[in-house]
């Protein structure tokens, strides 16, 4: 058991050396490339929203009261006469809504070339 150790240690404090290499190649060069892929998946969704809006307009034709009370009535000016009448009424709440969705693809190759010489 000794002996074991005693080979161990000398192992262990054995000093430790490198050898030089030496190249043999006088020039040469290193081309590389690569190249690069990107997706990009995007969702773009809008919700636009507004408050309550009435409102009438037309030829020939006019409102007995308010266009907001539910009791106004739209009578012909000159009756017989050609008329046109346009009421809206929208209640408070989602005007509109989109939705876009969309696909980008970014490509890119990177070369490069390096020379060397001894």
């Amino acid at each position: 058991m000794f002996i074991k150790r005693v080979l161990l240690l000398s192992l262990l404090a054995a000093p430790a050396s490198a050898q030089m290499v030496t190249p043999r190649f006088t020039h040469g060069s290193v081309q590389s490339s690569t190249n690069t892929t990107i997706d990009i998946d995007r969702t773009i969704e809008t919700t636009t929203y507004g408050g309550t809006y009435n409102s009438w307009s037309g030829t020939n034709v006019t409102a007995s009261g308010d266009i907001s009370d539910s009791s106004t009535t739209f009578t012909m000016t000159t009756p017989g006469d050609q008329f046109q009448l346009e009421i809206v009424n929208r209640a408070a709440g989602i005007i509109e809504e989109s939705l876009i969705t969309e696909t980008i693809e970014q490509v890119s190759t990177t070369n490069s070339l390096s020379v060397f010489s001894q």
